[in-house]
């Protein structure tokens, strides 16, 4: 396992699921890892997680809808550990809801959740990353590379991550910082476990996004955010990867 030893993370979500995952893989790794979700319970688990692990975690609340809440995060990761060398965007939540029956307000906030946060991370992140050649890595989905029923608001989000993925490598070609993004398929996850479908949703449409070998663990997708994130992967930079069991390649 490459070391991150002496390196500062943040990720985003780290609550549950992949976001917790990706802490405990920074942590085993030696990096000083800074947890933000809104469930400062189940964040606190993680960090206990994490205790007999060689890096250290510390951990703040966080709403990702909310600009000022990306700036705060990122300013508590640096007052935490003096410096900030990698940001994981992967505060996320995926709902199907039927594209006629969604508000104004579950996509808005959809929209805001799952791409605006990402920018809005980024954007308070990127002067601490050019201080020390860091980097970002943000989670999209396959949701990002194709379509997804019942999931227009999501799906439009996740391309947008990969967009925001592809501008900010472009802009940032001529200086040290690295930007990628991950496109996880299905996760083993309790999100998974519990998400809700429409009534009368067609489940033929819905698996069409479901991978022949099956559901991921979030310890595997964490891994491969873990190399992006690392020296091994310095000349990856503006890569869209997809972590989904081989289901995009047919």
């Amino acid at each position: 396992m490459t070391t991150f030893t002496g390196r500062s993370i943040l990720v985003t979500g780290g609550s549950s699921g992949l976001g917790a995952a990706t802490v405990r893989r920074f942590a085993a790794a030696g990096g000083q890892v800074y947890a933000a979700s809104r469930d400062q319970t189940k964040l606190a688990e993680v960090a206990a997680s994490c205790a007999d692990l060689p890096g250290e975690v510390r951990f703040g609340v966080l709403d990702a809808t909310s600009p000022a809440d990306c700036r705060a995060a990122v300013a508590a990761a640096v007052e935490a550990f003096g410096r900030l060398d990698v940001v994981v965007n992967n505060a996320g939540r995926h709902d199907f809801r039927v594209t006629t029956a969604t508000t104004e307000e579950e996509w808005a906030h959809d929209i805001a959740l799952n791409l605006s946060g990402a920018f809005f991370m980024a954007q308070a992140a990127i002067p601490h990353l050019l201080e020390v050649g860091g980097n970002i890595v943000n989670v999209a989905s396959v949701a990002g590379l194709m379509g997804e029923a019942y999931s227009a608001a999501y799906t439009a989000a996740k391309h947008g991550v990969v967009g925001l993925t592809k501008a900010l490598a472009i802009e940032y070609l001529n200086t040290p910082l690295r930007v990628n993004c991950v496109c996880p398929g299905g996760m083993d996850t309790a999100q998974v476990q519990t998400i809700a479908v429409p009534e009368g949703a067609d489940w033929e449409l819905i698996m069409r996004v479901a991978a022949k070998r099956g559901l991921m663990t979030a310890d595997s997708v964490a891994a491969v955010i873990a190399f992006l994130a690392s020296d091994d992967a310095s000349a990856v930079h503006g890569s869209i990867q997809a972590v989904d069991q081989g289901h995009l390649a047919g």
